[in-house]
């Protein structure tokens, strides 16, 4: 490779009418190497290969669950292989996120703990993994209701997110902790919120949901658009139960279960 002097006194030689063929001979390089120095006028950055990462198109997947995991790496790499067959190291999907931790704590800093009095509310979310039932890799969808007061957990499978599994695991959490919260906060399920302003903060709930809070008589209630950390306590206990290999075993019989914090 020519020095960047050598290659600027090509270029001043052929101002002065010295063909490629002359050039490359006095410089003792290829035809075409002086040819391709002269076409560019100077020295050619070298451009490297675009790395290739086993991660490529997956950011929006990678950044929601980033944050609903509260940045752990290892959660996300266990979901990786699970979800999309990706089996990486941990130190890959730490060099994968990492843009977004400064995010994260800007977030934990701006966030204001939030208590409620016991009985007053209980914030319900689904998650979901992947289990062996009857030697086949199936996908199970996993119903979390978290009491705000005290933390306790119910939680029941499912193999779908329908809004009759929402309505189930809320029926369940009820019986299960003997009692019905004031009011329930929800994420913007399509199953149960209709429309929800991000700017005027307008809710519409399902008409069913509607009938079904009245029957039950709490009072529903929907956390901000793009802003699941309204229900962070029961957005720790969806983390919670995917991250834990056992956990995911104990459902595969798909039977409610209430777990004490």
């Amino acid at each position: 490779m020519l020095q960047a002097e050598e290659v600027m006194s090509m270029v001043r030689l052929h101002k002065c009418g010295w063909g490629a063929k002359r050039i490359a001979k006095e410089f003792g390089c290829a035809r075409n190497t002086a040819r391709r120095y002269l076409r560019e006028g100077g020295v050619i950055a070298y451009q490297g290969r675009p790395r290739v990462s086993a991660l490529d198109g997956l950011d929006d997947w990678l950044r929601e669950r980033f944050f609903r995991h509260d940045g752990n790496a290892d959660v996300i790499r266990q979901e990786l292989a699970d979800e999309h067959g990706i089996v990486i190291s941990l130190r890959s999907v730490e060099r994968g996120v990492q843009h977004w931790r400064r995010e994260l704590k800007a977030q934990k800093r701006a966030t204001v703990r939030f208590e409620t009095a016991p009985g007053h509310q209980m914030q319900i979310d689904f998650g979901d993994t992947r289990v062996w039932i009857g030697g086949e890799r199936v996908r199970i969808h996993v119903f979390v209701g978290t009491l705000g007061y005290s933390r306790r957990m119910h939680i029941r499978a499912s193999q779908r997110q329908r809004q009759a599994d929402w309505f189930e695991g809320l029926e369940g959490a009820f019986l299960r902790f003997g009692g019905v919260p004031a009011e329930v906060l929800i994420d913007n399920a399509k199953a149960l919120v209709e429309h929800h302003d991000a700017v005027t903060r307008e809710v519409r709930f399902n008409a069913r949901l509607h009938a079904f809070a009245r029957y039950w008589g709490f009072k529903p209630r929907a956390c901000a658009p793009y802003r699941a950390r309204t229900k962070g306590k029961d957005e720790r206990g969806v983390g919670y139960v995917m991250r834990i290999p056992t956990m995911a075993r104990m459902y595969s019989d798909l039977m409610p279960r209430s777990v004490p914090i």
